[in-house]
């Protein structure tokens, strides 16, 4: 395995060796006082540390102790460092880690060290200038063997911390596995894990699928790039408290949101509606189908199967289909197929299409006067048009298309056939 560093003490003269050698054997020997100097700094200079109990920083102690004693034996030419060699502190890094110190608060603890350890060389060192040019040829060995143990401990906790993450991506996996089977978790650590985002056997909850418009194959970096920027942003808190179980799995980003206390369907639907958004103008655009709400785990194979077959609803260019926004009407209107568009009357079809193009004034009429249920008067106020206005484009869509408003057929006939319209246009967010 490759050494660390030496002291390279080969171009020193005689005298300068010798003081060189006079200040490291004053620093060892009061290297226990150097070493409880530098716990004290630590616990002054890093938040984290300060904290901590007794306990935790004899701990510190005792590392820094060793450190120091590697440090005084590679400045004195007695050995060389090997990675071996460090697997104290590699250790010491983990444990820091998994405690859940941040990285940049161990590297500051080095820092610390060998700013301790250095005044303590100028101080054994003293004034004389054959003394401090002995000392100042310590600094270069000293900072290698620093950088080169901060180098391993970071290392550690890089090494660490994808384990981590590794670990918590295959738990969310085999989570959303088993609740994709319909059963939801009693014992053990996915029992804790499905606690964690709120969910029980019996939680309200509904099942959420977004994949990235385009090429979404797993071997396709960009979208698996998309794929954790989507679960990320997904993951973070909407207008509600707790955590979304979220796991980007083959192609898709499946999210399972429980329908918290006072909260609704429609609130989940708008939240994830807004991330869609908001990812389309950041680049990642997306078609995403939400469920209706599952009455626990054992519904939410069922509410899977109907945001998987939501995406069908949504447009080439991204957008959200959400069934609890959509009626039966709307949602058999959104899932015609060609041979029910053949079937809807060329006349009817042509004037819509018309009408799409001068600005859907005809539809907007008919759906107006859908909604004030055939109160012409009523739905030329809410077109904020005049009474004979209205009228006069009623009798223009009887004169196009052979099919009078008035007559409940022929107006469900409109409404269907102006759906089937919308479902195959370009909506703007699928909904």
């Amino acid at each position: 395995m490759p050494s660390g560093p030496v002291s390279g003490t080969s171009h020193l003269c005689e005298p300068l060796r010798r003081e060189r050698w006079r200040i490291l054997h004053a620093v060892h020997d009061r290297v226990e006082e150097v070493a409880e100097t530098a716990v004290e700094v630590m616990r002054a200079e890093i938040p984290s540390y300060a904290l901590q109990d007794e306990r935790f920083f004899a701990e510190v102690r005792e590392q820094v102790l060793e450190h120091y004693r590697m440090q005084l034996a590679v400045l004195a030419g007695d050995r060389d460092i090997a990675p071996e060699d460090l697997v104290f502190s590699r250790a010491a890094a983990m444990r820091r880690a998994r405690a859940g110190f941040a990285l940049e608060d161990w590297i500051s603890a080095f820092r610390v060290g060998r700013q301790v350890i250095w005044d303590a060389l100028l101080d054994c060192a003293g004034p004389s200038a054959e003394a401090q040019q002995a000392a100042l040829s310590l600094v270069t060995p000293l900072m290698r063997y620093v950088d080169y143990a901060s180098t391993h401990a970071a290392q550690a906790y890089v090494e660490y911390q994808q384990h981590v993450v590794a670990d918590a991506d295959r738990e969310r996996r085999d989570l959303l596995d088993q609740l994709l089977a319909g059963v939801a978790p009693t014992r053990g650590p996915l029992s804790a894990a499905a606690q964690a985002y709120g969910i029980g056997p019996r939680s309200p909850m509904m099942a959420v699928v977004a994949v990235c418009v385009g090429d979404t194959r797993a071997e396709d970096l960009t979208s698996v790039e998309h794929g954790y920027a989507t679960s990320a942003s997904i993951s973070v808190a909407g207008p509600w408290a707790g955590r979304t179980l979220v796991v980007v799995r083959h192609e898709e980003v499946v999210a399972v949101p429980v329908v918290r206390a006072g909260m609704n369907a429609d609130d989940i639907c708008a939240h994830f509606e807004a991330v869609q958004r908001r990812l389309a103008r950041e680049g990642t655009r997306l078609c995403m189908g939400i469920s209706t709400v599952a009455q626990g785990a054992c519904e939410l194979p069922r509410a899977y199967s109907e945001a998987r077959a939501a995406l069908d609803l949504v447009q080439s260019g991204g957008g959200v289909a959400a069934l609890p926004w959509l009626s039966p009407f709307d949602y058999l209107a959104l899932r015609a197929d060609d041979l029910a568009r053949q079937l809807v009357d060329p006349r009817l079809r042509a004037l819509l299409e018309e009408d799409r193009r001068r600005g859907d004034t005809l539809a907007d009429t008919i759906r107006a006067f859908a909604e004030a249920d055939l109160n012409l008067r009523l739905a030329a106020e809410r077109l904020r048009v005049h009474h004979n206005t209205a009228h006069y484009r009623l009798r223009r869509i009887e004169e196009r298309t052979g099919r009078n408003p008035r007559r409940i057929a022929d107006l469900v006939e409109l409404l269907v056939a102006l759906a089937i319209r919308d479902g195959a246009g370009e909506g703007e967010d699928g909904r």
